[in-house]
């Protein structure tokens, strides 16, 4: 899967599970609720430092975000 795609789901996951809509994360994370959704659709890529402000807003590290479902499977 690809790492865009992966971003995506566990940003809408991560987002659901702490009952935050679209525009309250942006709120928190300091940026445009459009963008947002976008990530969630796959339509942009973030930046590190996008990552890092989700992941804070959301109380996940950045690496949570970006962890496939085969990661650590070996």
């Amino acid at each position: 899967m690809a790492l865009r795609q992966i971003l995506a789901d566990n940003l809408r996951q991560a987002r659901c599970a702490a009952g935050l809509s679209q525009e309250e994360l942006a709120d928190a994370a300091g940026i445009d609720r459009t963008y947002v959704s976008a990530l969630e659709r796959c339509r942009y890529a973030a930046s590190v430092d996008v990552i890092e402000r989700l992941a804070d807003a959301l109380n996940v590290t950045a690496a949570y975000l970006l962890k496939g479902l085969d990661d650590g499977a070996e």
